[in-house]
């Protein structure tokens, strides 16, 4: 009898495992095909299946567009390392002190990611642009010579990307900061160790892969940035490799091949940190949560309490202020200008982008494929990290290579494969909603993974053990056992995607139809052909829309909230 009912058990964590795992697979493998076709193709770029093949495109690479390659590794290497050194001390400050207002500045947190790169870096070439940059007005306005801030540079770049992809670290390091026992902390106090050697000693290391899965996931967002180094990059001509990609899929004919070569070539270095983080992650013990119960109780910083205040205000200042400040005033004027007594205020920006009907639907399609694809995304992503960390499938290593792969090749590349693959396959996709969802699933799947597998690795195995030891089915153990464990995690993830997908521009780029817009890439036209004035109005349109649809999302599930918090 106990036979049978262990093979049924097995039987529906089989089933369940092999449909997710089928799934994905397809949704991925299938756009590699023709991801790796086109990158050989050296004949007619509209030709399915490639006339001719070759290395050609491969040895451009090399031959001419090396340069662009050293300048893409050079940025996200800046840009990541401060994200990442933002996304730490943010976290630690406010999962692991006192500081004052800390419910509250954990929300403000979450604003630049609200914003989005392309909004900030909109708002950044209004602040900081040469000449015209309001901060060199002010400069010039003051007396000063010359133009000291020049946003038109990698440094330029790096700075917009780290400043709204840091919330992001913030979020991943700060979900593995909640889940640890801070006993541990405590009891390195008691030997007499300081706030900051406890802090390098005892919580960097316990959420090591927090912070090595937030590393690892930035540094690819920053590869494959394409709002900042389009918006940013085009006025100051440093070209990336997302920006030449944009340029191959322009010019006339399309250079399918060179952009699909150039894409493929930035897997290498993503396969090369899949590993070195597996590497990591498996030769040490991360476990913090146990069967002992704990209560999260906060490091008594004193007066120092009062500095680390600081550090949040001064980080929501550059990152929500004073670009948010920076637009509301370019918004509401005929021609920017911050000296105010030369400024023609305005409301007919607002006016013209409200009575523009793809921009509402737009607007509206963006909120909906947020929402549908973080709900059911986040649970299937749960159940992906398990697969990975916590059951015996041979071969589920390779399984975290395989949801990792849209994170190695830029985002415009995987929705140019998308389109290509959807484009060939019998069902009529193209140019729909459902294909956005698909691939903002796809895409999204490394920042789930990402996010979850840090709090997952601190839970310890002996709590499902135990479940399971007790008669629970795998499907009962992950129900009462597993996911109540992650419910941190979860919330975590389901905000990032579901800000993820209202703000996605790689992916959406070749897949958007005349009756399935999105807003990114809409402001991104208007960027284009019309005045910065009325792209200001837009983006902060977008802004606006997301922060009301996440207030009422919050007011609706307060319950949830407060019980996964």
């Amino acid at each position: 009898m106990w036979i049978g009912e262990l093979r049924r058990r097995l039987n529906a964590q089989v089933l369940v495992t092999t449909a997710i795992l089928l799934i994905v697979g397809f949704l991925v493998l299938l756009p590699v095909l023709f991801l790796v076709e086109e990158s050989f193709n050296t004949g007619d770029p509209m030709a399915f299946p490639a006339e001719t093949l070759g290395l050609d495109n491969y040895l451009a690479i090399l031959d001419e567009d090396l340069h662009i390659l050293t300048n893409t590794v050079i940025i996200a290497i800046m840009a990541t390392a401060m994200a990442i050194a933002i996304g730490f001390t943010l976290a630690w400050i406010l999962t692991r002190t006192n500081v004052p207002g800390r419910d509250k500045l954990e929300r403000l947190m979450e604003l630049p990611y609200y914003m989005t790169p392309l909004v900030g870096a909109l708002a950044w070439s209004v602040l900081a642009g040469p000449k015209s940059g309001f901060l060199n007005q002010l400069w010039q306005w003051a007396g000063g010579r010359g133009d000291p801030f020049n946003i038109y540079s990698m440094f330029g770049i790096a700075w917009v990307m780290a400043l709204f992809e840091g919330t992001v670290a913030f979020v991943m390091i700060a979900a593995a900061m909640k889940s640890m026992d801070p006993a541990l902390e405590e009891s390195a106090r008691v030997i007499g160790a300081s706030k900051l050697r406890t802090t390098l000693t005892v919580t960097l290391p316990l959420v090591l892969p927090g912070v090595l899965g937030a590393t690892l996931f930035v540094f690819a967002e920053m590869l494959g940035s394409f709002a900042a180094a389009l918006v940013i990059g085009i006025p100051g001509r440093i070209y990336v490799i997302t920006t030449s990609i944009w340029e191959a899929t322009l010019s006339y004919p399309p250079d399918y091949g060179r952009a699909a070569a150039m894409g493929l070539s930035l897997f290498a270095v993503m396969f090369a940190m899949v590993s070195v983080y597996r590497w990591i992650v498996q030769r040490g013990s991360y476990a913090t949560i146990t069967g002992k119960a704990y209560r999260p109780r906060p490091m008594d910083m004193g007066r120092l309490a009062w500095l680390l205040l600081g550090v949040c205000a001064t980080y929501i200042f550059l990152a929500v202020v004073l670009p948010l400040a920076a637009l509301i005033l370019t918004s509401l004027q005929r021609f920017a200008t911050v000296l105010l007594d030369q400024a023609q205020f305005t409301l007919a920006n607002y006016a013209t982008a409200l009575s523009l009907g793809p921009v509402r639907t737009a607007l509206f399609n963006s909120l909906l494929l947020g929402l549908g694809v973080a709900s059911v995304g986040v649970l299937v992503m749960a159940v992906l990290v398990w697969i990975i960390y916590r059951s015996q499938l041979v071969g589920r290593g390779a399984v975290e290579y395989l949801v990792m792969f849209p994170q190695a090749v830029p985002r415009m590349v995987f929705g140019l494969a998308l389109l290509w693959a959807w484009l060939n396959m019998p069902v009529p996709l193209y140019g729909t909603l459902w294909l956005l969802a698909l691939a903002y699933f796809t895409v999204m799947l490394p920042l789930g993974v990402r996010s979850l597998a840090g709090v997952v690795l601190q839970i310890d195995k002996s709590l499902e053990e135990c479940a399971r030891v007790c008669g629970a089915g795998w499907g009962y153990q992950m129900r009462t056992v597993t996911l109540p464990l992650l419910k941190p995690g979860i919330l975590a993830a389901w905000l990032l995607i579901f800000m993820a997908c209202v703000r996605e521009l790689g992916a959406s780029v070749f897949l958007m139809g005349p009756n399935a817009k999105v807003i990114a890439p809409s402001i991104v036209s208007a960027w284009a052909s019309s005045g910065t004035e009325l792209t200001a109005a837009m983006a902060l349109i977008q802004t606006f829309t997301v922060v009301v649809a996440l207030v009422i999302l919050f007011r609706l599930t307060r319950g949830v909230t407060r019980e996964l918090t």
